[in-house]
């Protein structure tokens, strides 16, 4: 089982490596990270390097496709090579996924026309221009289109996948190896528990961090 995984200077590192140690549990499954040209890719932050070691022309059908997000998503809304092979690999997949930002990728290529999706909280709202349909649930199943909300959403989306790729009880078991058992500190996950302030607060260092992203990049 084939499972590609793009990268691009400016993803998000979790919204990979969640699902990828996920996933990379499955028997038979092989990951691949992916990218337009083949190379390390440097996460939004500039401070990790991951190594994609398939170009996108080499790897034209997996099975299953995961898009993760992250700051330079929006430098690539327009990159059609990128967006050429996810429509393509979208016509034989079995499962089209995002995690994040991701979602606008999938979104730009036409993958969610017409579809419920969802995306980190800030971005939420873009997804009406790709003519989704646009929920905050964390995750959102439509057919084939699977989409995670914010970065932490990706493990539980790429737990279902294992459970609707093989049994829930081989899920439970990648959970429980994983020990995927999430008691965070604070209860301020979502923008309807941290509040209007904080909401804002981070509003606007999100919008900084995408312009000295945009910079760097």
């Amino acid at each position: 089982m084939d499972i590609a995984i793009p990268l691009y200077d400016g993803f998000t590192a979790l919204d990979a490596v969640g699902p990828y140690d996920v996933l990379s549990r499955i028997p038979g499954a092989d990951v691949k990270f992916v990218a337009v040209e083949a190379g390390p890719k440097r996460s939004e932050n500039g401070m990790l390097a991951m190594t994609a070691d398939h170009a996108i022309a080499d790897v034209p059908s997996p099975e299953i496709l995961v898009v993760p997000g992250g700051y330079g998503t929006r430098r690539l809304l327009g990159d059609e090579e990128l967006l050429a092979w996810i429509r393509g690999v979208h016509e034989t997949s079995t499962f089209t996924t995002s995690v994040c930002t991701g979602a606008l990728l999938l979104g730009a290529a036409g993958v969610l026309d017409g579809l419920d999706a969802t995306t980190n909280w800030a971005e939420l709202a873009s997804l009406a221009d790709f003519g989704a349909n646009p929920t905050s649930q964390r995750v959102v199943v439509q057919g084939k289109v699977i989409t995670a909300a914010g970065v932490s959403a990706g493990i539980d989306m790429a737990l279902m996948l294992a459970a609707e790729l093989v049994h829930d009880d081989l899920a439970k078991a990648i959970q429980l190896g994983i020990e995927y058992d999430p008691q965070p500190p604070y209860d301020c996950g979502s923008p309807e528990k941290a509040g209007p302030e904080l909401v804002e607060l981070l509003r606007g260092v999100m919008a900084a961090e995408n312009e000295a992203a945009a910079a760097r990049l």
